[in-house]
């Protein structure tokens, strides 16, 4: 072939990759769907059992009596009761999780994941392919080789190069189909000890029992089922309610979302707590990223009187870019009323919506664009007023290891952090 033939022929393919290439990446930086706007009349509070009703209809399951649910604050509290439960599984064992990094805790999860396969449990281990970078092999092959079934979500294959930007974020254990738990923390060392220092951050975790765990149970096996094609059913999955007394007093529901089912439930269930708020909305959030829609409904609330709470992480940030893009949209709802506090003492990473005292949803869910639309999520709504007015007491200790950012301060903030406002914004999608 003449010379000026192979450089035609070169150019052209490197045009048809830079062409696959680019189109990846604007796959990956979509949702995939067409973002159509909500209109979201207020129709109801959260009292009217029509709320319940809408929740259950518009979200999925339906809420379900007879549980009960009991918060944990930090690692100290809450990895202790997750291994324990783990160590006590006679049958089954599912566990999916976003981030599973080295460290003393990661190995102590997979020495207590080991022993239970060995002794003849079940056990199901769903990590994120992107979660699990900081993730020893070491790990991985001490519990493939006990009997552990471990997949990857996503882990880059030909035929999901166009899904890369779509994580499973959800956080997920459930033991013999009888307990469960959620919330917020990560298998790393970040997460361990009582919030004492910047190494150490502050999150919360849930504690679950009653029948809402056979949906906690059935949204991993949704994510399960997508990467592997098997169905996991049956007694040894969702064993039969025993026939006495229900644990508890509380209703809840288990929903996800997932942009590869077209669903968009996450930001519509914070559409329509907020939209039914009456009196307050608490809102903890690790990552504060709201879109127009939201800031709108938001300020709508706070219009009608509905006093708005929000702690964000302060100095002690894992990601600037995101901090930056939250306090860019932060003017309008300070002028309105607004309180925004900024955690003091280490990286805060809770993710709970307590309204009107009475609904509170904890989960993987953070208050921004990728868990409403890119992400693979879960989140547990509990409606009770009890639980709801302790996790209140939980939000107002936050608060009071807290800063209060008032809007003058946030209108006379320094020029370049208003600059780095700015550019974080223009990837509001992203964050």
């Amino acid at each position: 072939m003449p010379k000026l033939g192979r450089s035609r022929w070169f150019i052209v393919a490197l045009s048809v990759v830079a062409t696959v290439v680019l189109g990846l990446v604007a796959l990956n930086f979509t949702a995939g769907e067409k973002k159509v706007q909500q209109q979201l009349p207020r129709l109801y509070a959260t009292s009217d059992p029509q709320f319940q009703r809408a929740l259950g209809s518009l979200l999925g399951p339906a809420l379900v009596d007879g549980n009960a649910v009991t918060e944990l604050l930090n690692g100290d509290q809450i990895f202790p009761p997750m291994l324990a439960a783990i160590k006590a599984a006679q049958k089954t064992i599912t566990f999916e999780t976003y981030i599973y990094w080295s460290g003393d805790i990661g190995k102590a999860f997979s020495d207590a994941l080991s022993e239970r396969a060995r002794a003849g449990v079940k056990v199901h281990v769903l990590l994120d392919w992107v979660g699990t970078a900081k993730m020893e092999d070491s790990y991985l092959n001490e519990m493939r080789a006990s009997g552990v079934q471990i997949e990857k979500f996503h882990k880059p294959h030909w035929y999901n190069l166009a899904r890369l930007n779509n994580r499973t974020h959800r956080k997920l254990l459930v033991v013999d189909g009888q307990v469960g738990f959620t919330g917020g923390v990560g298998i790393a060392p970040e997460w361990t000890g009582n919030a004492q220092d910047p190494d150490h951050w502050r999150d919360s975790h849930y504690l679950v029992r009653g029948p809402v765990v056979a949906q906690m149970q059935a949204t991993f096996l949704d994510n399960w089922l997508k990467v592997t094609g098997k169905v996991l059913h049956g007694d040894l999955y969702f064993p039969p309610l025993a026939q006495t007394p229900p644990v508890g007093t509380q209703k809840a529901q288990m929903f996800s979302s997932s942009p590869s089912s077209g669903s968009e439930s996450m930001q519509l269930m914070y559409h329509l707590a907020t939209t039914a708020a009456e009196r307050s909305i608490d809102l903890s959030a690790a990552y504060f990223v709201p879109d127009d829609l939201t800031l709108k409904l938001l300020m709508d609330a706070l219009g009608r009187g509905v006093r708005l709470r929000i702690i964000t992480p302060g100095e002690h940030t894992d990601t600037e870019t995101v901090k930056a893009a939250s306090r860019g949209t932060w003017g309008p709802l300070l002028q309105a009323g607004a309180e925004i506090y900024e955690y003091r003492h280490t990286m805060y990473h809770c993710k709970v919506l307590i309204v009107d005292d009475l609904l509170v949803s904890v989960g993987s869910t953070n208050f921004d664009n990728r868990s409403f639309r890119l992400n693979d999520e879960a989140n547990l709504n509990v409606y009770d007023a009890a639980f709801a007015r302790r996790q209140t007491q939980v939000f107002e200790a936050d608060m009071k290891r807290s800063e209060r950012v008032t809007y003058e301060a946030w209108l006379y903030r320094l020029w370049r952090e208003k600059l780095a406002e700015h550019l974080s914004g223009l990837l509001r999608s992203q964050l």
